[in-house]
This record gives C-alpha cells, sequence and structure tokens, in this order.
C-alpha cells in the first residue's frame, strides 16, 4: 500500500547514525562487492533517501542507493532530484528484483495489519544479497522518538529504542513507536511490557545523573539494566543519541 508519504529534513537520523556505527552493518556494506541499499518507501519526497546515502557513503563509499516506491509519481519526481550514485524505481516488499545488502523500511509497516508483518518480512529477506539486513522501523514526525527490528535472511536479531532523552519522561513513552510485529503486544506479561517496566524502573532509580545531563541518565538506566541481567547491548559512549538495543529473543512475542 501506498505511505502516507510523510516525510522531512533529518527525520530518520538516529537510525541512520546507528547503522553507519553497527559492526555488524558496516561488515556487510564491506563485504559486499557490489553493496546496494534500498530504502523502501521514502514517501512524498526523497530527502531522506539522500540523506542516507551521504552518511552511509563515510563509512562505505561505494555504497550504491536506490530509493522505491509503488506511487509512479513519487518515483518521477523524486528522479529529478537524484544525486550520483542515489537512484529510484518502482517497487514494494519484492525490492524490484535487486539483491540489496542493507534495506531501510521505515513507516512502512506501521499501516499495515500485524498479520502482514510475516509475509514482507521474508518476501525482503528473500531478496536479500548474502549477509544482507533489514532494518523495520517507526518513528513519531521530527524524530525524536524511533524503534526499530534489525533483521537478517533467517529472521529477527534485534530490537533498538533510540530517542532525545529530552523528548521523553520515561522509555515507555517510546512505545508508542514500536514496528507493527510488536506494538500491539505491549500488554502485561508479555516480554516487550516486561522491558519497558524494567526501563521505567531503572530510569527513575537513576534520576540523580539527571544533573548530569539527560544522556547521563540514559547511560546509568543501561548500567542499572544490564545490572538486573537485561542483555543490553554496550553502546558506544561517543553515540549521540540515547539507544537501547536487546536481542530478540528478549522481546519477542510468542509464535514469531
Amino acid at each position: 500500500m501506498p505511505t502516507r508519504g510523510t516525510t522531512g529534513t533529518n527525520r530518520l537520523r538516529r537510525a541512520d547514525r546507528w547503522l553507519t556505527h553497527s559492526t555488524r552493518v558496516r561488515a556487510a556494506l564491506h563485504s559486499a562487492g557490489d553493496p546496494v541499499v534500498v530504502d523502501l518507501g521514502y514517501g512524498r519526497v526523497p530527502v531522506t533517501t539522500l540523506e542516507l546515502a551521504g552518511r552511509l557513503r563515510r563509512v562505505a563509499p561505494a555504497v550504491r542507493v536506490i530509493g522505491l516506491e509503488i506511487d509512479p509519481e513519487r518515483v518521477a519526481a523524486a528522479r529529478e532530484a537524484a544525486e550520483d550514485g542515489v537512484e529510484f524505481a518502482l517497487g514494494g516488499f519484492e525490492l524490484a528484483g535487486l539483491r540489496p545488502v542493507l534495506v531501510r523500511a521505515f513507516n512502512v509497516l506501521r499501516q499495515y495489519p500485524e498479520e502482514s508483518v510475516a509475509q514482507a518480512w521474508q518476501t525482503m529477506a528473500a531478496q536479500l544479497a548474502p549477509g544482507g539486513l533489514i532494518l523495520d522501523g517507526t518513528c513519531d514526525e521530527v524524530g525524536r522518538r524511533c524503534c526499530w527490528v534489525l533483521l537478517d535472511r533467517d529472521g529477527p536479531v534485534s530490537l533498538t529504542l533510540a530517542c532525545d532523552p529530552r523528548a521523553i519522561d520515561a522509555p515507555s513513552d517510546l512505545a508508542e513507536r514500536l514496528p507493527k510485529v510488536l506494538i500491539h503486544q505491549n500488554v502485561p506479561g508479555q516480554p516487550i511490557h516486561t522491558l519497558f517496566t524494567a526501563a521505567d524502573r531503572a530510569w527513575a532509580a537513576s534520576a540523580g545523573q539527571s544533573v548530569f545531563g539527560p544522556r547521563a541518565r540514559w547511560r546509568a538506566m543501561l548500567s542499572a539494566l544490564s545490572d538486573a541481567g537485561v542483555p543490553v547491548e554496550a553502546q558506544r559512549r561517543s553515540l549521540r543519541d540515547a539507544v537501547l538495543t536487546v536481542p530478540w529473543t528478549t522481546v519477542a512475542p510468542p509464535r514469531t
């Protein structure tokens, strides 16, 4: 289905920065002979596709970025703004027959029924190049609250929550931006709800760190979660965003 098309400059900056810092993503880009990246469902204007290309080229100069939309008018308009190494084409979850090493699908599956997610994932994964990855995510209109799932050809790998910590009162504020596969699972007894409950508790216990700034409080929250046994992925201290990444098995709903 066509997306609503809403987008804006820097809306996906947190996901892009995470991609450029991810050792697994960088390894995939560097190992590919022809590192094709697909930006699926870029919206009315291609600004976030062009931004993705610029950011990825800082760590993988040879990358080719191809924006896909199923609306011919959006594709035609985007081609007028195309830059070297960035292309635009018609395509959906079948990825226009391309064999990308990375797919970014942001705010696309959000509008689909929950039961459609697994098939969409499988369709995209079947087109990946060896070692390829998919980022299925959702964010708010200005990109201050984001959540995404990283997948490989075998299925989900991890869940990441990312935000400007000044834009939240508690980590559970991010629940409204969970990817489609999890947003209806945030109820008592489900793993994602357990994670948010633990994060809110650790956030409250770390309130004293607020005197050093909201990012210091976020880092203290991560340490508290790790001490409590939550398998939190280590965060690069230089990363400007507040990020929480856990293995998919930590939050996977039943039978997914």
